[in-house]
This record gives C-alpha cells, structure tokens and sequence, in this order.
C-alpha cells in the first residue's frame, strides 16, 4: 500500500478507470468482482473467465476501461446520473483495489 492513490470515477452506472490503473492493477485481466465493505468500493481482479464477474471493457484507444454495473451502483445507493470521484489504493492482503467514499 506505499503507492499513490489513483482516481475511479462513478458515472451513469459505469466504473471508469484509466488505462494506467488498470495496467498496474488489472494487466491481463477481463473481468472484475464489485462488493461493497462498509462504505468501500473493492474491485477484484476475476482471473478465470468461468468465474463470472463484470467486463472489464476497453473505452478508447489509450486503453482506458470501463466496467458496466449499473445494479451494482443502484444497490449501493447511486442513482443513474450520479458521478463521483473515489480516491482507491491497492490493498496486498484483500488483493483487491479499494476506495472508500460509497
């Protein structure tokens, strides 16, 4: 956990993460697991595709990713044209990038 914060971003029902996120956090990887932890957002890296999990989808070019869940985010109390910043760091024991603000 001794690297910077990275930014996610909550809009329309999307998790918006940016291609250096998910290079660091996610390289390889196609498909992410949302729980809510008290008023923290965990985002768990889904390294076999029969696990399930939501798509980790390409946005542009620059490689930018975007995860489509927008039940997820209405459970947790956002509505469909929230859109806020959480700050997130990496947190080695949960293997799992977590922010907190939900």
């Amino acid at each position: 956990m001794n690297e910077a914060p990275v930014s996610l971003m909550i809009r329309r029902g999307a998790l918006y993460m940016s291609a250096a996120t998910c290079e660091q956090y996610f390289a390889n990887i196609d498909a992410v697991a949302l729980l809510r932890r008290d008023r923290a957002l965990v985002v768990l890296p889904v390294r076999h595709a029969a696990a399930g999990g939501y798509l980790l989808k390409q946005r542009n070019s620059r490689g930018d990713r975007v995860v489509s869940a927008p039940e997820f985010f209405r459970a947790c109390g956002f509505d469909d044209d929230a859109e806020v910043v959480l700050e997130a760091h990496w947190d080695d024991h949960a293997a799992a990038l977590i922010a907190s603000g939900l």
